[in-house]
């Protein structure tokens, strides 16, 4: 349990002026931090290009972007190994790509593509990868609450060290299903992580207006599970804990509950930042922008010496070849024949 405030309070971790020094990277691998930060980069630059194409009109469906709360992602793919199921929400680019998604796959299924990572059929929200452990994404909130849950079950049941995880947002905590499966999970001792990235909002509602304490992890207490609290853009503090609870629950310590306190720079949906659902923000997201854990990151490994602003940049340059050349494949790709339609229901 994180001591450091209550079960109700996210204290400073809420203050958009507090959490912006380099981060302590502490005896993290160096070669694997900067393999996150750039794959850091790669998320965020994969959805500036959805942004942007959600913008010109290319893209038709609802877009919900992830752009400056892309770090949960990296600390929790770092532990995931075969065998284990990862669940998302709606908001789950970061998380397909953290885990190793094709980029262009992502691409052509926004697109509605026949080469999409769900055969055109889902759209933003809607993603897979299977061979990734990325077992599904959903618009509903909470729904993939209680499958994750399920799985978590299931890899009890098997005997095996497989764990499931949760994805889901501040929001998400509002809904019943939730306190279900906490309430199962610690009644059975379940391997499953509930990561909570709480951005403050859901849709334009800050957590302030919807609920009377600003930290979730006080469900967790409720339920007698393990929980901890973290700021949400420090890369090598989300590796640590991520690490330390999939570990535990591995070895049969049960559930763990993770808050990650963050904040997205876009609004609900869509590639505007200065509205949420036709309602404009009053919080400061020039202030969230300087917490921006990309550029504490890097800042942190120059001045370790592991790492230059030449590299990078040349670093950047090729993460936006890879960019360019998926999006060209998967507009060129071929959208699904109407008479898959139907084959790809199932009843």
């Amino acid at each position: 349990m994180n001591e450091e405030y209550s079960s109700k309070s996210l204290g400073i971790l809420s203050d958009p002026t507090a959490c912006r020094e380099p981060i302590n990277l502490k005896n993290q691998s160096r070669e694997s931090l900067i393999s996150n930060l750039e794959l850091l980069v790669l998320i965020r630059k994969a959805e500036e290009k959805i942004a942007d194409n959600v913008e010109n009109g290319r893209i038709k469906c609802p877009c919900h972007l992830a752009i400056g709360q892309e770090a949960p992602a990296i600390g929790i793919a770092a532990h995931i190994q075969k065998g284990d199921a990862v669940f998302g929400a709606h908001r789950s680019h970061a998380h397909y790509l953290a885990l190793g998604g094709d980029l262009r796959e992502l691409f052509a299924e926004i697109l509605g593509k026949e080469t999409g990572c769900s055969k055109g059929m889902g759209g933003s929200m809607h993603l897979r990868s299977l061979k990734n452990q990325l077992y599904g994404t959903v618009p509903i909130v909470g729904a993939t609450i209680p499958i994750a849950t399920g799985a978590a079950l299931a890899h009890k049941l098997d005997g095996n060290d497989s764990i499931a995880v949760s994805f889901l947002g501040d929001g998400a905590v509002e809904e019943g299903v939730l306190h279900e499966s906490l309430n199962l999970a610690s009644t059975m001792n379940l391997p499953v992580i509930y990561v909570v990235e709480n951005n403050l909002f859901a849709s334009h509602l800050h957590i302030g207006l919807r609920q009377p304490n600003d930290s979730t992890c006080r469900f967790a207490e409720a339920h007698n599970i393990k929980w901890s609290r973290i700021d949400g853009n420090d890369t090598v503090k989300l590796i640590e804990t991520t690490g330390t609870a999939i570990n535990c629950a591995r070895s049969n310590g049960g559930p763990h509950f993770i808050e990650a306190v963050t904040y997205r720079w876009r609004g609900h949906v869509g590639h505007r930042e200065d509205n949420d659902v036709g309602v404009k923000r009053s919080d400061d997201l020039e202030g969230w922008k300087k917490r921006d854990p990309i550029d504490r990151l890097a800042r942190a490994l120059f001045d370790d010496g592991a790492y230059t602003q030449n590299e990078l940049d040349t670093a950047k340059l090729e993460i936006d070849r890879k960019i360019e050349a998926a999006w060209q494949q998967a507009e060129e790709d071929r959208y699904p024949l109407k008479g898959e339609l139907f084959r790809r229901v199932y009843a």
